[in-house]
């Protein structure tokens, strides 16, 4: 899953892709490097980050949408967490809600199940406002998952399907460097269950911490945390570096896939 940012303000390619013409043009060039999928957003996430009006964060994404559906024949994914911009980018030509708050706002569950197209749910503790204040878990991995599987829950009550349901252990999102280790060194008990998990930890400030190294700097350690993803069974790897995540996962599944016996 390729990256788009529509934003001024995203902690790693803010303001980069803000126009219109330069989100497509970037869109191009992350299909042309192997993505499977675009993520399109327009309103940053980042710690800290400042919500954006709903018609502006409409104006941002729908002709950026547009426009790569005119262009080329890939599935594109809206990463929101208003109902309103939901249905937009929908109409636009999205066929993916991709929810940082997992169809927690309001009428967002009721709005994506009305759309019915395939939904990602993502664990965050706190908001983005919030979220890295005093994050706290007695058991991450465990708090985690009884999240997800109760989130699950409300979206088959209210008529999404199993099958187009994903889950996002939410790396960064309300979660010290300790838990976001902890969640990857078990995310096999996450993607045993029977929903495909996605995994989001391009350039995040775990790599930061645990190397030392600013954003820039972060595609080595971004690799690593994807490849370790997808050895344990993660299905989707969100990237900004599309083209050195798809070797790296190609080969990760080369090594996994390899027969025991020639």
């Amino acid at each position: 899953m390729g990256i788009v940012n529509v934003t001024p303000d995203s902690f790693s390619d803010g303001g980069k892709f803000f126009s219109a013409d330069a989100a497509l043009q970037h869109a191009l060039k992350l299909v042309e490097d192997g993505a499977d999928i675009l993520d399109i957003g327009g309103e940053s996430t980042r710690p800290g980050s400042e919500a954006v009006p709903l018609q502006q964060e409409i104006d941002r994404i729908s002709p950026v949408i547009e426009a790569i559906r005119a262009e080329i024949d890939v599935p594109i994914s809206i990463d929101t967490m208003k109902a309103e911009v939901m249905r937009a980018a929908v109409n636009a030509g999205a066929g993916l809600i991709n929810d940082v708050n997992a169809l927690r706002s309001e009428n967002a569950l009721q709005t994506a199940a009305e759309l019915d197209v395939p939904v990602c749910l993502m664990h965050m503790q706190g908001t983005p406002q919030t979220m890295q204040s005093e994050p706290h878990y007695d058991d991450v991995v465990t708090e985690v998952e009884h999240f997800l599987l109760e989130r699950v829950a409300e979206c088959e009550k209210a008529g999404i399907k199993a099958e187009k349901i994903m889950l996002d252990p939410g790396f960064g999102f309300g979660k010290r460097a300790r838990h976001n280790l902890r969640l990857m060194k078990h995310l096999s008990r996450l993607t045993a269950l029977p929903y495909p998990v996605l995994v989001g930890v391009s350039r995040k400030s775990i790599i930061g911490d645990m190397l030392k190294v600013s954003v820039d700097e972060r595609l080595a350690g971004s690799l690593s945390l994807a490849s370790i993803a997808v050895w344990q069974g993660a299905k989707l790897i969100r990237t900004h570096d599309v083209k050195e995540t798809a070797q790296a996962v190609k080969l990760s599944h080369h090594v996994k896939q390899v027969a025991d016996f020639d």
